[in-house]
């Protein structure tokens, strides 16, 4: 009899993941709305931006990571000529011939949900875009409000469910410029030597055809393809790649957004992302254009992804 009751509970499928859908859809079209300019890095788009994370993980009630603020400012010179790269608005309007250096400030927004050992999983998302471009707002709903939001929904989710590890959601600033906000972060965090992974949210929003999520970094970490094959959706696929160096078939993302910071130190790594689309880095890159049922479906494959991966890693 005790046999055949553990066996019945060990076939029984998991709990299904519940999230609030509707503010997950709404904070996705909030942080790409028209009135924060495309988020671009140290624009003022961009610091309301930052203050919009504060106030949703206050809400949430994470714990600080560095001193008594979520906020971890961080400053970055330009030259001349990259000044004119990163703001080519301002090209019409300023001569920056003569300039030489130009200080910008950056911030990450940190908050963390402790966990019962001193290791940790870093869920991270940018929250950056590209700004204003020839008179037009880059408002990049999948890039990446997207994977912004995704950290809301996450967080919440999981301080109902207290983890194994402790759990840092870090929104950091500055990746479309060379994921200054996330080197800035690891450089910085003292407990480094306690990070067992790094999660980072790229692009989930949008798959116009058939719906698929990518799961990067086996290739280089195959010790992770277990927790990951047990995360089962039947509404969309968990396909693994774009990690091979040596796959003609396949792009290869291992340094294609903020994870490379984490892969650089030899942390583990799984980015999850879609592959480009028609709105990738231009204009229409909107909150009507990202798929919101596969939005919806990709986010709770990623909690039980973090869920699977907490339970497996020591």
């Amino acid at each position: 009899m005790v046999l055949c009751i553990f066996i019945f509970a060990s076939c029984n499928p998991p709990k299904p993941i519940e999230i609030d859908s509707a503010k997950l859809l709404k904070n996705v079209q909030i942080l790409s709305h028209d009135s924060l300019e495309g988020r671009a890095f140290s624009r003022i788009g961009n610091q309301k931006t930052q203050k919009f994370i504060i106030d949703q993980f206050n809400e949430i009630g994470l714990q600080t990571v560095v001193g008594s603020s979520y906020t971890q400012e961080f400053p970055y010179t330009f030259t001349g000529k990259k000044r004119q790269e990163v703001f080519p608005m301002d090209n019409a309007k300023k001569d920056f011939s003569n300039v030489t250096d130009t200080i910008a400030i950056g911030a990450n927004i940190l908050g963390m949900l402790k966990g019962s050992t001193n290791k940790t999983i870093v869920i991270s998302a940018h929250f950056d875009h590209l700004g204003i471009r020839n008179e037009r707002i880059y408002n990049g709903a999948d890039d990446n409000a997207s994977g912004t939001a995704a950290l809301f929904a996450i967080a919440t989710y999981f301080k109902k469910l207290p983890t194994k590890h402790n759990l840092i959601f870090a929104a950091v600033d500055a990746e479309e410029i060379g994921s200054l906000g996330a080197e800035y972060f690891l450089n910085n965090y003292s407990k480094k030597e306690d990070i067992v992974l790094n999660v980072n949210l790229d692009m989930i929003a949008h798959s116009d055809y058939d719906p698929e999520l990518f799961a990067c970094g086996l290739y280089h970490f195959p010790d992770l393809r277990k927790p990951l094959e047990k995360t089962k959706s039947d509404k969309l696929a968990l396909l693994f790649g774009h990690d091979d160096p040596e796959n003609r078939e396949q792009s290869d993302w291992t340094f294609s957004s903020d994870h490379r910071v984490f892969y650089r130190e030899n942390i583990p790594f799984i980015y999850f992302g879609v592959e480009d689309h028609k709105d990738y880095h231009r204009d229409s890159d909107t909150y009507d254009t990202i798929n919101t049922d596969f939005y919806i479906e990709a986010v709770k494959v990623i909690i039980r992804a973090i869920e699977n991966l907490d339970e497996f890693l020591d």
